[in-house]
């Protein structure tokens, strides 16, 4: 753990105090980065302090805004050093992409059995239905080869089905949420309950920053084709953690990090003078108070003051060759589309940032299945697997996790009116499809299955806790011993559940 429990808070304030002391003591040859003297100047060092080496230094949480992280280190040996997580926001239909359920055919238009649906619990949107008529895929599958004997992807997404030897698919994966919020909040944070820490910020908080000149975690949004959901800031919140390790939204447009761009008639050099002032008027604040919040505002200034010159160079894609361009497809040279968010991943993973979040809206379809899907999967199919292919090329994907997922699978049945040509898919948190790349995640495998309703897991179930404890595993943590402690209680990502998956790995 981080913080000692048997450390009281006055112990923790003196503690504060000290380091603050020693901080501002070892900063005063830094250069111009010193100017201000004092500990809050030396805020501006988070970076440097924010990897390995604060770690070893036996940083607690007590000084995270000044880029201290976890304590010890990594538990042991990581695989991996960085994620890159495809969320699609609104649950695509596993059996309309990866869960190849043929017998259904045969099916078409019959109810489902009571035996297979078991008083599973409905959404609203399907509450009222006196019937459940199974929908058949209309999409063609084919098996492409893997490294067990084959994985069978959907007409849809062909380009990800031709990178299938270097995918894990998880088959059997389910979580507890129902709708929209709490299942995404739940897939991020680890609980349904808003307020605590996302995935990327335990990683900013676990593995610390590898570039002062760019945030730890990063998160990219692009807008689909069908029903969308609201996106909540908090989903890549840092909760209790220290604010520093939030992620930072990088948007399409002129402006790519709001506020990073002086204001007319403000010269670097002003820019420079004005921070060094109000880091001194918060060093007198944060002696006051002894409030890390204070520390993490001016770390986040020198970090905008930094990425002032970091993120023109990162989102200017003209030394990118032509071939490269071409692999993520047309809509690459778009800003904000999920081809030029899946080549700015690359980017931001070969600068060393630790967490890419990208958010790909508009997967649910509650109606008019089939024509969405197509278009949602045009958008991801080609980029998505291009950023595979790319981060191979390039020798990144081996520590590298890249993940792929939505916050829950669609019902065998059709909500609403069923046709030949058409049909709806509701929530479903029973079963659904998940695929992991890289990062000493098994490569070319399927893994769990689902009955031939693909309603309910049959094999090897694969809980959202089990998933985040086995990705923190091949981070080099122990996800029972990645905590923090607030409130009287140490937290942890999985909470008190989860478990490692080792046939998911290598």
């Amino acid at each position: 753990m981080t913080t000692d429990p048997t450390t009281g808070p006055i112990d923790e304030r003196k503690l504060l105090v000290t380091r603050r002391r020693f901080f501002g003591l070892a900063a005063g040859g830094a250069g111009a980065l010193a100017s201000t003297g004092g500990v809050l100047g030396r805020a501006a060092l988070g970076g440097l302090f924010a990897g390995e080496s604060a770690r070893g230094a036996g940083l607690g949480s007590t000084t995270a805004s000044l880029g201290a992280n976890f304590a010890s280190g990594t538990h042991f040996p990581a695989k991996a050093k960085r994620v890159i997580y495809m969320h699609m926001e609104g649950a695509p239909s596993h059996l309309d992409l990866f869960d190849y359920k043929p017998g259904l055919r045969q099916r078409f238009d019959e109810d489902l059995p009571e035996s297979i649906r078991d008083g599973q619990r409905l959404t609203g949107m399907t509450s009222g239905q006196t019937r459940f008529p199974v929908a058949p895929s209309l999409f063609r599958f084919s098996r492409y080869p893997n490294r067990q004997d084959g994985a069978w992807v959907s007409e849809a997404m062909p380009h990800t089905g031709g990178v299938a030897r270097e995918l894990c698919f998880i088959r059997s994966m389910h979580t507890d949420a129902i709708n929209h919020e709490p299942a995404i909040t739940f897939f991020q944070t680890g609980t349904q309950q808003p307020g605590r820490p996302s995935f990327g910020a335990w990683c900013s908080y676990g593995l610390g920053n590898a570039n002062e000149n760019l945030p730890a975690f990063v998160v990219l949004i692009s807008q689909g084709f069908g029903n969308t959901q609201a996106l909540s800031e908090r989903f890549w919140g840092s909760g209790f953690l220290d604010g520093i390790h939030a992620g930072c939204k990088i948007r399409s447009g002129a402006n790519p990090v709001l506020h990073l761009k002086d204001p007319a008639g403000v010269s670097r050099i002003d820019r420079r003078r004005f921070l060094d002032l109000v880091a001194a008027l918060n060093e007198k604040e944060a002696e006051r108070t002894l409030d890390p919040e204070v520390a993490t505002r001016v770390a986040q200034y020198e970090m905008a003051y930094r990425m002032q010159m970091s993120v023109p160079e990162l989102t200017d894609f003209s030394n990118e060759s032509e071939e490269t361009l071409a692999m993520y497809g047309p809509e690459v040279k778009k800003p904000g589309t999920f081809a030029a968010n899946c080549l700015l991943a690359r980017r931001l993973a070969e600068r060393g940032v630790r967490f890419v979040q990208l958010f790909m809206r508009g997967w649910d379809a509650h109606s008019n299945l089939p024509s969405e899907l197509r278009l949602q999967s045009d958008a991801v199919d080609q980029p998505q697997a291009a950023l595979i292919r790319d981060l191979k090329q390039r020798g990144l994907l081996d520590d590298t996790i890249v993940l792929w997922s939505g916050e829950f699978g669609r019902t065998v049945y059709s909500q609403g009116t069923l046709t030949e040509e058409n049909y709806g898919r509701d929530h479903h948190p029973r079963a659904f499809t998940t695929w992991v790349a890289g990062g000493g995640f098994q490569p070319g495998i399927v893994h769990g299955a689902t009955d031939d309703y693909g309603y309910n897991i049959v094999r090897d179930p694969v809980s959202v806790h089990d998933l985040h404890a086995t990705l923190l595993n091949q981070l080099g943590f122990d996800h029972e011993q990645l905590g923090y402690r607030t409130e009287g209680r140490d937290m942890r990502l999985t909470d008190v559940f989860g478990r490692v998956v080792p046939e998911l790995i290598t």
